[in-house]
């Protein structure tokens, strides 16, 4: 699977994740898929800074990028 192919996977699961997001004022948007298949986003936002937004990236999004598309072995903050 091409690299265009995984990144139109991920925005399709991150349009699920995303209205949580925005219903706490915050989002989330797509830095970078390394070849090594790491995504790298970046929370916006409300998101942005928030002490608990760690634990929303791994918990919340990585674990539903992972879900969906198990060819991506990792979701970090950029």
């Amino acid at each position: 699977m091409s690299k265009e192919e995984l990144l139109e996977r991920v925005e399709a699961t991150l349009a699920k994740v995303r209205p949580y997001l925005q219903a706490d004022g915050g989002d989330i948007e797509v830095v970078e898929l390394t070849d090594d298949n790491v995504l790298k986003v970046r929370l916006t936002g409300a998101c942005h800074g928030c002490p608990f937004s760690m634990q929303t990236l791994k918990a919340g999004v990585e674990q539903a990028i992972k879900t969906d598309i198990p060819e991506i072995k990792e979701v970090v903050a950029a």
